[in-house]
């Protein structure tokens, strides 16, 4: 596994109306967080590999669908992979400076807990292209479907 990197069970409490997961509790965490975030992606979508320089680390929890983390530590080339969602509701702590992201199996409903707040006049988003040669046989697409930012990490 890769330094850092930790998986955490979400319980799910279901009966006849669905179901109640707790997404996360700080005291499980290294840091606390500060921000949360949720994104909506159609299967195909790969969003990373993005890292960050100033220390913010990432809970990731897929809420719906299923998805693939993939996290690489750039220093030593070891790499981390986790398939979570329907099938396996873990979240997974991701210490920052790791390059991280995910890939949507499905279509998916994908929730960051950050330890530090976005600032858009600054921000600590650093990138990898999602074909870096120590993790692309870890996706499951060729061709995915990818931001121009992400894009553009692989020119």
């Amino acid at each position: 596994m890769v330094e850092g990197v930790r998986v955490l069970p979400l319980q799910r409490f279901s009966d006849e109306r669905g179901w109640f997961s707790e997404l996360h509790r700080e005291s499980l965490l290294s840091k606390p967080t500060r921000q949360t975030n949720v994104s909506f992606s159609r299967r195909g979508v790969i969003r990373g590999l993005h890292y960050h320089e100033r220390g913010q680390d990432d809970l990731f929890a897929c809420i719906a669908g299923t998805a693939r983390v993939v996290v690489l530590d750039r220093t030593s080339g070891e790499a981390f992979t986790l398939d979570i969602g329907d099938e396996n509701p873990v979240a997974v702590y991701v210490p920052g400076h790791h390059a991280h992201g995910f890939e949507a199996l499905t279509d998916v409903l994908f929730t960051y807990h950050v330890t530090e707040e976005y600032d858009p006049s600054d921000p600590d988003e650093h990138g990898l292209c999602w074909a870096d040669p120590r993790v692309r046989h870890l996706w499951s697409t060729p061709s995915p479907i990818l931001s121009e930012r992400d894009a553009a990490a692989c020119s």
